[in-house]
């Protein structure tokens, strides 16, 4: 059994089921995954119900507790003779002493190296050999200085373009015992941007489901004509998840004389005071109060309640790295309209195992869902295709045999 460090950053979010899922495949594969993260969510609200009582299993590295201070003090000492390696490391020093540098530069520095030997001395404490970073942004940079100050190994995993994730990334990849990119396209999108500083393990491992948890209970039962057709979306309450485009289908497929009902799951990032009051006051303008039902941040158990009785499952992101959310419902063999956003081309096949519109259409999204709607057979057919893509492909266990094989 090897215990080793699992960071993701401010964890856990609404959008990290998955790296429970994978923290829990990883224990049923004989490993000792411990979580670690950088700070708690920002806006407690925002916590999603099914991790409020896994806290205490987690820790965090910022701010630091009063009895390990002094101890995250003596392990950076030693680091202080080698200042120009951590510099280099840093690959925001350089940058912070020109005359144009903004303050907060050196400061963030300075709170990512905190962060960085608060992890080192942790790993220490633990007895860990290895962290595991889900992310490449500041939490990469803080198991870069962990492993400048310690020589503990780590490894990343890429979620999304690289180029959302900051400065530094040749000397986080360089540095990495290994890494993991969760599609083939965003690893192609990867490889020229670090040519040369990419480590030599580098592998795709899709986020997946777990798929002995997300199983029908009974039969998909396509809309009759008797009542509402329902829709049901998943996500996070933000701009980018594209719920404006999704509201005026919804507005537009009522006004074709359907009657129709959308309910949307998830929060936005202030806890319900923030993106939210934006939304209900676009629903209201459209009309569509008696349609549209904002259910919040929900625990998972509903989400397969809302999954197991509804008609088509449809998110229209402007940007997806792969989602989820999407997979929830292809393992519930729900007919799926998604956009072709970021990565899910590589999940989604039109015709096949869902379809596809492009992102910010909200006619062809209304189109789809109609068709959907009106060829009913055909999309059950198509709900149990997605299903086997994902028994084929994205299984969460998928993921965490790689990481288990790397570390």
């Amino acid at each position: 059994m090897t215990r080793f460090g699992y960071l993701v950053p401010e964890f856990p979010g609404q959008t990290h089921s998955f790296f429970w899922r994978e923290l829990k495949a990883l224990t049923e594969l004989g490993h000792q995954p411990e979580p670690v993260s950088t700070r708690r969510p920002q806006q407690l609200g925002a916590i999603p119900p099914w991790a409020r009582d896994r806290l205490p299993e987690i820790h965090y590295l910022v701010p630091p507790r009063p009895s390990e201070i002094l101890g995250t003090v003596a392990t950076a000492l030693p680091g202080l003779r080698h200042l120009d390696a951590l510099a280099a490391a840093s690959g925001l020093l350089p940058r912070a002493t020109t005359p144009t540098a903004q303050p907060r530069d050196l400061l963030r520095t300075a709170g990512l190296l905190w962060a960085g030997t608060a992890l080192a001395r942790h790993a220490r404490t633990r007895g860990w050999q290895h962290i595991h970073v889900h992310s490449c942004a500041h939490a990469a940079q803080a198991a870069l200085f962990a492993h400048m100050l310690s020589g503990i190994a780590y490894s990343l995993t890429l979620h999304g373009p690289l180029s959302d994730y900051g400065p530094n990334q040749q000397q986080k990849w360089l540095n990495a015992k290994f890494s993991v990119v969760i599609t083939k396209r965003l690893l192609a999108e990867t490889l020229p941007v670090l040519d040369g500083f990419i480590p030599a393990d580098i592998s795709v491992a899709p986020m997946g489901v777990e798929l002995t948890n997300f199983t029908r209970a009974t039969p998909y039962v396509p809309w009759d004509g008797d009542g509402p057709a329902r829709l049901f979306c998943c996500a996070r309450l933000n701009p980018s998840k594209g719920h404006k485009e999704l509201l005026t289908a919804v507005r537009l497929i009522s006004d074709s004389g359907m009657d129709v009902a959308l309910t949307i799951a998830g929060e936005d990032d202030d806890g319900g005071n923030g993106y939210r009051a934006t939304l209900e006051n676009h629903i209201k303008e459209l009309d569509l109060t008696r349609q549209v039902t904002l259910l919040g941040a929900v625990p998972e158990e509903r989400i397969k309640e809302e999954l197991e009785g509804t008609h088509i499952f449809a998110l229209a992101s402007h940007q997806e790295p792969l989602g989820v959310a999407i997979m929830e419902a292809m393992a519930m063999e729900v007919p799926v309209v998604a956009t072709s956003a970021g990565g899910v081309p590589d999940l989604i096949t039109t015709g096949h195992s869902g379809t596809l519109v492009d992102p910010g259409n909200p006619s062809s999204l209304a189109a789809a869902i109609l068709h959907h709607l009106h060829h009913p057979w055909d999309s059950k057919a198509m709900g149990q295709r997605a299903r086997a893509t994902l028994e084929e492909s994205y299984d969460v266990s998928q993921s965490a045999r790689i990481v288990a094989a790397r570390i």
